[in-house]
């Protein structure tokens, strides 16, 4: 029963890690209707810079503010240059530009930063804690606290504010969001520097636990059942699909891996994201669509 425990609490602290990049394709999709691909690159960009500039000895509080600062500046000129033009148009479009996008962050930060391997410390060792017999690491449970923490403060801000009324407005129809005043390009820009916000903080615990390189981009894909899951436009959807995700995956390879070879961590989360494709396409907290005829 104690293996057991331990299996499934590092599956559920594994399963939050994913939910903070779930969370910024959550904010991006409930500001335009779109997914946007290029989160991963902001997380691997956001991660690159912070570590870069602490390597040339500038202090990580100011590296962050620095990093921070360039993401929101990113934000603003895709909200300007990209977002904009494309107002209205059908949401494969706006997929195309994020792909597009994503391309062109990861080049710009091995234009800037190298493509070489960094090793990011953060401050928090990574010692298992004894919680009640059960094993739990001590950088899982600070994860977990930021992503506490993150999404109370983004629910908080999307259902409590005007910001978070204007963002379901524009995400209904962006033209009807401009007739009655909204200043869409406005919302635009908060939210993808809201974004990069989060991808900044995801970025720096995936570069803490994996290494700062440009797989971390790859993370968009453990992202996508969590969202598939969750819901594509619910936060707290986000952390229970990861939550989700993250203990069947665990479970699944030690109790079912050992019969059918292993490896089965790598693909059973996008086995279960089908399964609710097929029972509950929006997801469990997702908000089906109404047409109007």
């Amino acid at each position: 029963m104690g293996f057991f425990l331990e299996v499934l609490v590092g599956g559920l602290l594994a399963g939050v890690m994913y939910s903070m990049v779930a969370i910024g394709f959550v904010l991006i999709y409930k500001a335009s209707g779109v997914f946007n691909f290029a989160q991963g690159s902001m997380v691997l960009f956001g991660a690159l810079t912070y570590v870069s500039l602490v390597e040339r000895h500038v202090h990580p509080v100011l590296a962050f503010a620095i990093t921070l600062a360039a993401l929101v500046l990113i934000a603003l000129l895709i909200g300007r240059l990209v977002l904009r033009p494309l107002v209205n148009r059908p949401p494969i479009v706006l997929f195309m530009a994020t792909l597009g996008l994503s391309f062109i962050l990861e080049g710009a930060a091995q234009l800037f930063w190298g493509a070489q391997v960094h090793g990011l410390d953060l401050g928090i060792d990574d010692k298992p804690l004894n919680v009640a017999g059960v094993m739990i690491s001590q950088f899982d449970v600070f994860a977990a606290a930021t992503a506490g923490v993150l999404v109370i403060g983004l629910s908080l801000l999307t259902q409590r504010t005007r910001l978070g009324l204007s963002l379901r407005a524009v995400a209904d129809d962006p033209l009807a969001a401009l007739a009655i005043g909204i200043r869409l390009p406005r919302v635009w820009a908060i939210v993808w520097a809201l974004a990069g916000f989060v991808s900044l903080v995801a970025g720096l615990l995936w570069g803490a636990r994996l290494g700062v390189q440009f797989s971390l981009s790859l993370v968009v894909l453990k992202a996508l059942p969590v969202l598939i899951i969750g819901g594509f436009s619910s936060i707290g959807g986000a952390i229970v699909g990861g939550l989700l995700i993250g203990a069947s995956e665990k479970l699944a390879e030690v109790y079912v891996g050992s019969l059918l070879g292993g490896g089965i961590e790598n693909w059973f989360p996008y086995l279960l994201a089908m399964l609710f494709l097929l029972a509950r396409p929006v997801g469990l907290f997702g908000e089906p669509a109404v047409e109007r005829v």
